[in-house]
């Protein structure tokens, strides 16, 4: 970078007192995305960027390496209705997954294919959910990254569409009643009717009956009210005699729940009962075909348990352990197995990160055995059919594995393959190692790192992490990683503190006034990289997204000696003014807000864009933002990246690649492969990887 200049960044003199704190703000006018003057600055940071990067070796080759990679595409496990089912598969020409349903004489058929419906490759499917006899289909989709989703309902037999747009749908689910002729769902009220600047809170639970008029017809259920931050869930039992509704502020880790018998009170007026109200903890009910009702609980079980009781009265005091809490394992699934002479239940789990199965007695919770699998890997969902049955899937995948899926007999034991992932691909050797450090406070954390047999000696890595929101980091099959070790580099990913590999308490721990404990976590892994001789400060970039990006935005800021490189990704990063835009305020529980005097000292204490500091010699840093994302706004990586550009004292680019037509999540597998491209060689040529 030496003699590029930066884009100019005019500097306000903003400075505010919020609690005794002087707080300035220099950049705030880079938040209006929508102003000429922040255009013409994100054209010329995007000019910047191009003549950075463009010429960087290796390009080409990667590129084609990245998309022969993810030319192994990807295979869903089945979803039953009967003889029918249905999954998404993604073969090595497709750009997003499509949903196919395999009819009862064995003929194969495309539900919904993306691109079909929008040859740009910008729209996404969101959700989708058979109705339960398995004639009606309720899907959602959204287009250009905005995750606004729209539902629509179609005939499955022929594929014509029965209804729909409804609006207002992202995170709803479909809760179906028997015969498909109605479901609950979860809609947000519109937006004339919230205060301006709520359009994305305000939900609700409503009824529908297919082919009425959602605006006029849909009846209120639930959440008049109640805070406007919620998230709802609803379910109906097989039978449809049991609803289910459960409530939680934001993404706060604890939820109320409430039961309501439909045989008891109108489908419009169901009386809901309370399971869990007001309890730090988090509970999900389901009526089983035995008439017993589970709950899949952290109550006093930070690492799950698995209870029965009677719907009847399914108050906590009745909970009966069938699967006690692990000392050591997080439950994280169940399926039920009932036809058969000893019916069994099958118990997902992760030690460690590391996925498994166990077998229990139905009756007792005993446990009698394990499901194989093929390696140290995830698994997903545990599936069973809905009418009962006595097999299981499951999806499978660790670091060389695409997706496939596995299908479990009950009656023999024995677990086969399925269905694997449907493109050929040579995958590159490599070995991954579990290794154990102790973070600042002393606390063991673990650490997946990926490399090439044999490799000796400190070489070009990259460190990833996360740490937040009871999300686990898991093994999975990523083109990205595997390009990376391929070339001779490292990769680790650290199981910071904030997410779900260990339960609860894990996450608790890396969570508001707790928040330093994922960065030191994160900083004690690069320590023990560069320790145990992998890499050196010169040769290690750290990369994170979203929540993640916040988490390498404070490392760069907090210990700019020991990294190399940065990739930030959709970041988090003015956590003083976080709760004002995209969906801010449903996470103040997981940071704390800043309109509480001793929770803005958390945040203030760590915010990435009030720790620059002019004279500073910054890593290298690549931030990546996508221009709908309705989730973490762009401002926060538009701010920073100004705030460092003025700041540092080293020659190592700052730079900015922002992308439009994108959001925060799905994408095609083009844009993924162009992304993966710039962000890699990015990191290469700072941390002197060979890519040509």
């Amino acid at each position: 970078m030496t003699g590029t200049p930066y884009p100019p960044a005019r500097r306000q003199d903003i400075v505010e007192d919020i609690h005794g704190h002087r707080v300035a703000d220099p950049y705030r006018w880079l938040e209006d995305a929508g102003s000429d003057e922040t255009r013409a600055w994100l054209a010329a940071q995007d000019e910047l960027f191009h003549k950075v990067t463009d010429a960087l070796p290796g390009r080409g080759r990667l590129r084609r390496r990245l998309g022969e990679l993810l030319g192994a595409g990807s295979v869903g496990a089945p979803v039953w209705r009967g003889d029918r089912r249905f999954f998404t598969r993604r073969t090595a020409e497709q750009e997003h997954p499509v949903l196919y349903t395999v009819d009862p004489d064995g003929s194969e058929r495309v539900l919904v294919d993306p691109m079909a419906l929008d040859p740009n490759g910008t729209t996404t499917l969101d959700g989708w959910q058979p109705d339960k006899e398995g004639r009606l289909l309720a899907y959602k989709i959204s287009t250009g990254g905005d995750e606004e989703s729209l539902l629509f309902v179609i005939d499955v037999a022929t594929g014509e569409r029965v209804e729909g747009p409804i609006d207002r749908t992202r995170s709803s689910g479909i809760a179906w009643l028997p015969g498909g002729e109605a479901f609950y769902y979860v809609r947000r009220l519109p937006a004339r009717a919230v205060p301006e600047g709520e359009e994305q809170y305000h939900r609700r639970v409503y009824l529908h009956r297919v082919g009425a008029e959602p605006e006029t017809d849909d009846v209120l259920i639930f959440g008049d009210g109640m805070d406007k931050t919620n998230y709802y869930s609803v379910g109906v039992s097989r039978d449809g005699r049991w609803l289910t509704v459960s409530a939680s502020q934001g993404t706060a880790p604890r939820n109320d729940l409430w039961l309501a018998d439909l045989s008891a009170s109108p489908l419009e007026r169901p009386e809901l009962r309370p399971v869990q109200v007001g309890v730090d903890a988090e509970a999900w009910l389901h009526v089983g075909r035995d008439g017993r009702a589970y709950v899949f609980t952290d109550r006093d079980a930070p690492r799950s348990r698995l209870c029965v009781t009677d719907p009847s009265d399914p108050s906590p005091e009745t909970w009966s352990d069938l699967i006690p809490q692990d000392p050591e394992a997080v439950l994280t699934d169940y399926a039920i197995l009932d036809d058969l002479e000893a019916p069994v239940l099958l118990a997902g789990w992760t030690r460690h990160a590391i996925s498994e199965i166990t077998v229990h007695d139905l009756a007792s919770g005993e446990r009698l055995g394990t499901v194989p699998t093929p390696g140290l890997g995830s698994i997903g969902g545990i599936v069973e059919r809905p009418e009962g049955g006595h097999e299981a899937w499951f999806g499978y995948t660790d670091n060389v594995t695409p997706s496939s899926v596995l299908r479990y007999d009950a009656r023999t034991g024995e677990t086969g393959l399925w269905a694997s992932a449907p493109g050929t691909v040579e995958v590159p050797e490599i070995e991954t190692r579990q290794v154990t450090y102790a973070s600042a406070d002393g606390t063991e954390v673990r650490m997946l790192v990926a490399s090439r047999p044999g490799a000796s000696g400190p070489r070009p890595a990259i460190l990833y992490g996360y740490g937040g929101f009871n999300i686990s980091l898991t093994p999975s099959y990523s083109a990205s990683i595997l390009a990376w070790v391929e070339a001779g580099g490292v990769y680790a990913i650290a199981n910071l503190r904030g997410g779900s590999e260990e339960g609860e308490e894990w996450h608790r721990a890396g969570m508001r006034e707790r928040k330093q404990n994922v960065f030191d976590d994160f900083h004690a892994a690069a320590e023990k990289l560069v320790a145990d001789g992998l890499t050196t400060p010169a040769q290690l970039a750290i990369s994170g997204g979203s929540n993640g990006g916040l988490l390498v935005g404070a490392a760069l800021t907090q210990r700019p000696d020991l990294y190399r490189a940065v990739v930030c990704s959709a970041p988090l990063l003015d956590m003083v003014r976080y709760e004002r835009f995209g969906l801010g305020q449903t996470w103040n529980d997981e940071y704390g807000t800043a309109d509480d005097p001793v929770e803005f000292g958390w945040l203030i204490g760590y915010s990435p864009y009030h720790h620059v500091h002019a004279g500073t010699a910054y890593p290298a840093t690549l931030f990546t933002t996508f221009g709908s994302d309705t989730r973490v706004d762009p401002l926060h990586a538009r701010k920073l990246c100004a705030a460092l550009q003025h700041a540092t004292a080293s020659d190592a680019p700052i730079l900015l690649r922002d992308e439009a037509e994108v959001g925060h999540a799905a994408r095609s597998v083009s844009r993924s492969v162009d992304l993966m491209t710039d962000t890699l060689t990015f990191i290469a040529a700072q941390t002197g990887l060979d890519l040509a």
